[in-house]
């Protein structure tokens, strides 16, 4: 070998560093670096998951909340002499005592009774502090209740409490039947 060769070879050695010199640790840069962005996606994902969780409460309980005004909707049209006498011209959100009667031997007026403490007892066990109200809005008089033979017109209501996380907020669903 001869001495240009060797002094070649000396030289590029200390132009180009090694593999072992300067590049020492930048793959556990890399590797941490990685661990930063990963991170921080799956933080992402838990928050977006987060979200879907709650926006799937509230869709539950307004289907349930639909549900229930339906079932009423369905309990005074089974009930037309109840009707026409005025019995559901305004439930309350209050639970009246059910008056456990018969279908067969009711009056029309226990009926609409049974109807409203059976359903609001649902509301409250089925929505976190569900209530139900009824109004005649439309039909017999200001009242609903001047003139028995007139078509009625019913608001049906029903209210309930979400967790958001603004913190409790009041929905109402409200549907018009008239049977």
């Amino acid at each position: 070998m001869s001495m240009n060769t060797y002094a070649w070879k000396k030289r590029a050695a200390r132009i180009a560093p090694s593999s072992t010199g300067l590049q020492q640790g930048f793959t556990l840069l890399e590797v941490l670096v990685a661990i930063v962005v990963i991170s921080l996606g799956l933080l992402g994902l838990a928050g977006l998951q987060a979200a879907s969780l709650i926006n799937n409460q509230t869709a539950h309980h307004r289907s349930i909340a639909t549900q229930q005004a339906y079932d009423m909707a369905d309990r005074i049209r089974a009930n037309l002499a109840g009707v026409a006498t005025g019995a559901y011209d305004a439930l309350g959100a209050n639970t009246p005592a059910d008056p456990a009667c018969i279908a067969g031997g009711c009056t029309v007026a226990n009926m609409a009774v049974t109807d409203h403490s059976q359903w609001n007892t649902n509301n409250g066990r089925l929505l976190p502090n569900g209530v139900g109200t009824v109004d005649c809005v439309l039909g017999p008089g200001a009242n609903c209740s001047n003139n028995i033979n007139a078509i009625r017109t019913f608001d049906i209501t029903v209210q309930w409490t979400e967790k958001t996380s603004a913190g409790n907020l009041a929905r109402t669903f409200v549907t018009r039947v008239t049977p």
